[in-house]
């Protein structure tokens, strides 16, 4: 019986250390994204450079927080990421839930967060709308892409090479499609709460989401085309 409350406390202990990376470094990417954002904008009135700031500083702190996190609970950092890995089975859709809600957690404490580093208000509405199928076509690629690239490197035993190509791929993504690449439902929704280079109004989250959402669908697809059953079951 004490062993058994023991095992338990152990699992549970392993669940929260889980949980608290996936808000961690939620917190921590958006935090980023959003202040470095901000810093662009008081830097330069050069919309260029101001992305160059921006996508810099993303792909610095993704191949970060990856390479830190990647051990303690996968560093998903994405409800995309958590979804596909409840259809591969590699989680259970309980703790994805919980995944999910630390992630959407951890992107709102990151804005507060950056919005206070530059002394603005902890919570503004974004103004910037940001719409149009030119948009969420570009959300449906860089998803794609993200998924397809994170589940080829796992398949062919390259997980070491995740935190470098998915900085890299979202950094590209700033620049090759024309929403910059947010690829991400947690920090879409976070987003929301800064009125500065980095926001997005409330009235385009719902469209970008369900276009991310298409685009991992879209990504698991093809890795399920470019992975045989034999391959897929001797990687995992």
């Amino acid at each position: 019986m004490v062993n058994q409350y023991i095992l338990l406390l152990l699992k549970f202990g392993v669940v929260i250390k889980r949980l608290l990376a996936e808000f961690l470094g939620t917190l921590l990417l958006v935090a980023t994204v959003v202040g470095s954002g901000i810093m662009a904008t008081n830097l330069s009135a050069d919309i260029g450079v101001q992305l160059i700031i921006n996508s810099l500083a993303t792909i610095f702190i993704l191949i970060i927080l990856i390479t830190v996190f990647m051990e303690i609970s996968g560093a998903h950092f994405n409800p995309v990421v958590t979804l596909v890995e409840v259809v591969k089975k590699q989680i259970k859709p309980s703790l994805a839930i919980q995944y999910i809600t630390m992630q959407f957690l951890g992107g709102i404490f990151g804005t507060i967060f950056a919005n206070l580093m530059f002394e603005q208000a902890a919570i503004s509405a974004a103004s910037k709308v940001r719409s149009g199928s030119h948009l969420l076509f570009s959300e449906v690629i860089a998803t794609a892409g993200l998924i397809l690239i994170i589940n080829l490197l796992l398949y062919q035993g390259q997980k070491k090479l995740i935190p470098s190509l998915v900085g890299l791929w979202i950094g590209a993504g700033y620049f090759f499609t024309s929403s910059t690449s947010f690829a991400n439902p947690a920090v879409t929704f976070a987003r929301t709460f800064t009125d500065s280079f980095a926001g997005i109004n409330i009235n385009s989250v719902l469209p970008f989401i369900l276009a991310q959402l298409l685009g991992a669908a879209i990504g698991f697809l093809l890795i399920k085309l470019l992975i045989s059953k034999k391959e897929e079951n001797d990687a995992n």
